[in-house]
């Protein structure tokens, strides 16, 4: 349930049309120039990951695995090019309260089309930092988060995510996912979310 709520809150962050479900998991067709499709595997096993393969053979495909590179790598053909090991997340506690915005940005929060964006402001209007969050359910999916390099280890991170948090809440989510990169996952552990499972990345290029 839990890579479903990603996956459906995913597609509506990213204004994707709705997963398909395959035999070895759920199809999202982005239709991108490197990113034409993506199939994400909750259980990747030998052989799903061989009937995957036969199956897949559009250049700019993305494999979303769930389990370690060790254990899912072995089993991709050569033209699979496996990328930095990822982090699904959760918690159950997302955060009602509004952070404390830090001297010299503005904050500003907007929904549409079930999307939630956070910004955080420079005075001269230049996004310091931004994150957007979409509803699966009672479930956020937060999305995209990120902090412009001339405005990292301020805690700007921190600040958009509780923001997120609490524009979830306001929603009606009670839980929430993510998936991460190696460096995010450390902000959000400190956030008090935790490991889900482990999340491969490969793309046929």
């Amino acid at each position: 349930m839990t890579v479903q709520a990603w996956v459906d809150g995913w597609v509506v962050s990213r204004h994707t049309p709705r997963a398909v479900r395959e035999p070895w998991g759920l199809r999202v067709d982005v239709g991108l120039p490197g990113h034409v499709a993506r199939h994400i595997v909750p259980c990747p096993t030998p052989e799903l990951l061989a009937r995957l393969t036969r199956a897949v053979t559009a250049p700019g495909t993305w494999l979303k695995l769930c389990g370690p590179a060790e254990a899912v790598a072995p089993h991709l053909p050569p033209a699979w090019s496996v990328k930095e090991q990822e982090y699904m997340m959760v918690t159950r506690s997302l955060s009602r309260a509004l952070p404390r915005t830090p001297a010299g940005y503005v904050p500003a929060v907007t929904t549409r089309a079930g999307v939630t964006v956070a910004r955080l402001l420079t005075a001269g209007g230049e996004v310091a930092a931004r994150g957007q969050i979409a509803l699966a359910g009672t479930t956020a999916i937060v999305d995209q988060v990120e902090t412009a390099a001339g405005h990292r280890r301020r805690g700007l991170g921190s600040v958009i995510m509780k923001t997120l948090e609490a524009a979830a809440v306001s929603r009606g989510a009670r839980s929430g996912v993510l998936v991460a990169t190696d460096q995010g996952q450390a902000l959000y552990a400190t956030l008090g979310w935790t490991l889900h499972s482990l999340v491969t990345p490969a793309l046929l290029a």
